[in-house]
């Protein structure tokens, strides 16, 4: 079964399915949870209060534990309980760390024998067989791969969680001589947001009060605090566009694709602003995996399996 993943900092997503990038470990089984897998001899559950960024998510297994959750979701989807499944992981990575840490990515998620692992009270035994690493940003545009392969120069903006990456397309082929990430992902905007708030106003807003804002969701703020966040988006889509602007990135003069969820929070910012030109949005967080899976598919198509 192939099964793609985009590990984000700020989210998890499946083609389907999308969490907070956020863990809890427990040494006893947690009451009135109903999402419990228990793997290592420890119950984990899924929480809102993401990890702390990690340019490398290899350093310990909380990264494998958010897959495994991300597996059993994918498994449960299927309808049909099967105690044992061999598994093919489709995984991506930043463009300007792909070269670096591809291997070892790769080599974090492929174990040596079988993993086993407890779901909602039914055990799983899974074997990682395969893990294909693709170019983060890239992965995203390949559902419209006949139109970009037409265009002669393309930059994909990816504003994730704690990045934002840019990659350039020459005749829909990646540049990977040309690709950036700069620390200016929604997770940075957030956190200089709720410290204004906090001194402003003495309140203590979250990430989802300010995605809820974002998104003309409901809130019970006040509207001095909504002005704030609206306020701090823009100044945030500014300092994006200025910074691409220092790299040598004129979105006036190439046609830009945004993706990532915090390209869809700072839409209206963006479009508007007089340093972009023609540029598309991609309405779905869930378009790099999206993207894996197609790659994916591909790559197993012509190894015959």
């Amino acid at each position: 079964m192939l099964i793609a993943i985009d590990h984000g900092n700020y989210a998890i997503k499946t083609p389907r399915f999308s969490f907070v990038s956020g863990l809890a470990e427990h040494t006893v089984r947690p009451p009135m949870s109903e999402e419990i897998l228990e793997y290592g001899g420890k119950f984990w559950t899924l929480t809102t209060r993401r990890l702390p960024y990690m340019r490398d998510k290899t350093q310990d297994d909380r990264y494998f534990i958010l897959t495994l959750f991300a597996i059993a979701r994918e498994l449960e989807r299927k309808g049909q309980y099967s105690p044992t499944e061999r598994i093919q992981l489709a995984v991506g990575l930043p463009p300007e760390h792909y070269g670096s840490l591809k291997e070892k990515f790769a080599a974090y998620f492929k174990r040596s024998g079988p993993v086993k692992f407890t779901y909602k009270d039914r055990a799983y035994t899974i074997f990682i067989d395969q893990v294909m690493v693709f170019p983060q940003a890239f992965a995203a545009v390949v559902p419209r791969s006949s139109v970009v392969v037409k265009t002669l120069r393309l930059f994909i903006i990816d504003i994730g969680g704690y990045t934002t990456d840019v990659l350039l397309l020459q005749n829909g082929k990646p540049d990977l001589q040309f690709c950036r990430s700069l620390e200016t992902g929604v997770i940075t905007m957030n956190n200089e947001v709720i410290r204004k708030v906090s001194t402003k106003f003495d309140m203590r807003i979250e990430d989802d009060h300010i995605s809820a804002v974002l998104q003309n969701r409901e809130t019970y703020l006040p509207d001095e605090v909504k002005e704030e966040i609206f306020k701090a988006a823009q100044l945030h889509a500014n300092d994006i566009l200025h910074q691409l602007r220092e790299l040598q990135v004129d979105l006036r003069a190439n046609p830009a694709v945004f993706i990532g969820g915090g390209s869809i929070l700072l839409q209206p910012y963006l479009s508007e602003s007089p340093l972009v030109g023609k540029a598309e949005f991609m309405d779905s967080p869930n378009a790099n995996a999206l993207g894996y899976e197609m790659l994916g598919e591909s790559q197993l198509a012509r190894m015959g399996r």
